[in-house]
């Protein structure tokens, strides 16, 4: 892939012009943790992230880190409160959990929510892999591309069908980016 080109193109459609140094090192954890998948799911990790993080690229904390919630009480593991927290987001001490068992990190997320504030490159395995296997709502990035690609229903995987038609036109882009990148570096 011509990053370069890359770069530039999501630069221009999604973020006014301009790049920060963290959105690059963001954008970089998550095609890095998605690598080994189709350019159509890529985007569609990136375009969640982007709605997900506020436009920052950065794994962030939920706005009003759950107040007024169920989530947004202590929960079972050390009285954290389980609020949404990442790329994607994690909420909910069963996911939190279950990342934790599934990243292979003994006990160490379990321990502190928060590292999926501090560690980019665990938040980018978190989202990435949490959207591969289903781990969120159990439906997968296959379940919506393959044959075809739904970029609206695929926000299934995440949260329902809350801002599905914005996150589908931000992975337009974002797909449109990545074709024209790995096409120029072929």
């Amino acid at each position: 892939m011509n990053h370069a080109k890359f770069f530039a193109a999501v630069a221009s459609s999604l973020f006014g012009g301009r790049l920060t140094q963290p959105q690059v090192d963001g954008i970089n954890a998550l095609l890095a943790a998605s690598a080994s998948l189709p350019a159509a799911q890529v985007a569609y990790v990136f375009a969640t992230a982007y709605h997900e993080t506020a436009k920052t690229m950065q794994p962030i904390a939920e706005y009003g880190r759950g107040k007024g919630r169920s989530y947004g009480k202590p929960g079972r593991n050390g009285g954290q409160i389980p609020y949404g927290r990442g790329f994607v987001q994690t909420t909910w001490d069963a996911n939190y959990e279950r990342t934790d068992k599934e990243l292979g990190l003994d006990g160490a997320l379990v321990k502190n929510y928060n590292l999926l504030l501090t560690d980019t490159n665990m938040a980018a395995q978190a989202a990435v892999r949490g959207m591969v296997e289903g781990w969120y709502t159990g439906r997968k990035l296959a379940n919506y591309f393959g044959a075809r690609n739904d970029p609206v229903n695929a926000r299934r995987i995440i949260n329902g069908t809350d801002k599905a038609q914005m996150i589908a036109g931000y992975w337009s882009l974002i797909y449109k980016a990545l074709l024209d990148a790995v096409d120029d570096a072929a």
